[in-house]
């Protein structure tokens, strides 16, 4: 009798942790693996753009590529107006991305 009981307990606790891998692996196929993927894709956009580019902030400033640094872009925001902004502040502009969703 005894014996029976503690490999009843014994198989409980392999259940429970099959329940634990599975939630983990679940996590990760819906909500990790996607964002990355996101990520990835805002980091090669980033990496493809070039002067003559429409943009938008992170602050929600629409303007034109003038020069690609390193780190960071000289934008154009007006006639003779130009910032210099972190390439991580940058998304693409919604013309810009209706084209390109337009070219798939």
């Amino acid at each position: 009798m005894l014996n029976s009981i503690l490999l009843q307990s014994q198989g409980a606790g392999w259940a429970n942790i099959a329940m634990i891998v599975a939630l983990i692996a679940i996590f990760y196929l819906f909500m990790i693996r996607p964002q990355q993927k996101k990520q990835n894709e805002i980091k090669k956009f980033r990496e493809g753009l070039k002067a003559g580019d429409s943009i938008v902030t992170a602050g929600g400033i629409y303007g034109k590529i003038r020069s690609v640094n390193d780190t960071t872009f000289v934008v154009e925001i007006a006639k003779d107006v130009k910032i210099t902004i972190d390439k991580g502040s940058v998304y693409p502009s919604a013309a810009q991305a209706d084209k390109d969703a337009a070219s798939k």
